[in-house]
């Protein structure tokens, strides 16, 4: 099995992102920062905030989906605000996506906010409201239940330190596993973490059998060359002892956003 976990960066890297994602083939993607704005009629908008202008796609999530027909494909909005199309204002979701390959079945299912709650009207201040999304599959050939969870991890403009809102985030996190979870199941947790490699973070997931995959295995930039800034990690992929790891990857090469998606092959 292949899982995919990534940044999307609001598929500003459309052109290089969508190739990627189809050769890579992942049999469960999760994505983060997609957007969807289900009445835009052009396939490019802009956000603002105070003097930033980025570009974003209007609608990731629609465009993933169609790129795989054989995924089921859930959205998890965390905010609903506006997005610009010239200088007319156009309601827009952001959150995560997450594309289930169909020969797996969901047998659970669940989401919840790791930090504040839904934004129905506007983005809001930071450190805005962040969310996951877990989802419980079955791999008939193995026979097993494999439970797999994702999240964006709040951004605090100062900067990636534990702050007590980083701690309650990553207590709610592990929260939403362990209620998802059943025994014996094989567990997968991913996203941007929007964390730095000694956060209690690791702790609290280490507390259901959880490694992280980045730092363990000598990773030590999860950024591209699209991120200027220090320091270089933010995108974490952990996983428990009976997940047998054939290969896992922090990609370099493509760069198809300002994170480098990680890419676990397991049995």
């Amino acid at each position: 099995m292949r899982i995919l976990s990534l940044n999307a960066w609001g598929g500003r890297l459309h052109d290089r992102l969508i190739p990627y994602l189809k050769e890579a083939d992942p049999d469960i993607v999760c994505l983060q920062e997609v957007t969807r704005t289900p009445n835009a009629e052009t396939d490019w908008l802009i956000y603002r905030d105070d003097n930033v202008e980025l570009l974003q796609r209007a609608d990731l999530f629609r465009e993933v989906a169609g790129l795989f027909p054989a995924h089921q494909a859930f959205f998890c909005p965390a905010a609903r605000g506006d997005l610009f199309d010239g200088e007319r204002r156009l309601a827009s979701e952001w959150g995560l996506a997450t594309f289930i390959r169909r020969a797996y079945p969901i047998i659970g299912q669940a989401q919840a906010f790791v930090h504040g709650e839904f934004a129905p009207s506007g983005w809001g201040e930071h450190p805005r409201s962040r969310n996951a999304h877990v989802v419980r599959i079955f791999d008939y050939a193995a026979a097993q239940a494999i439970t797999i969870a994702h999240m964006h991890g709040l951004r605090d403009p100062a900067g990636k330190d534990d702050t007590p809102a980083r701690l309650a985030q990553a207590a709610r996190f592990a929260d939403l596993i362990d209620r998802s979870r059943g025994a014996g199941d094989q567990l997968v947790a991913c996203g941007d973490f929007n964390v730095l490699p000694p956060s209690a973070t690791f702790k609290t997931l280490a507390n259901l059998g959880l490694t992280d995959l980045v730092t363990t295995r000598g990773y030590t930039d999860t950024r591209t060359s699209l991120y200027e800034k220090t320091p270089r990690f933010a995108d974490y992929m952990l996983v428990s002892a009976n997940v047998n790891v054939r290969d896992f990857d922090v990609v370099r090469e493509p760069e198809v956003s300002d994170h480098r998606p990680l890419v676990l092959d397991f049995a």
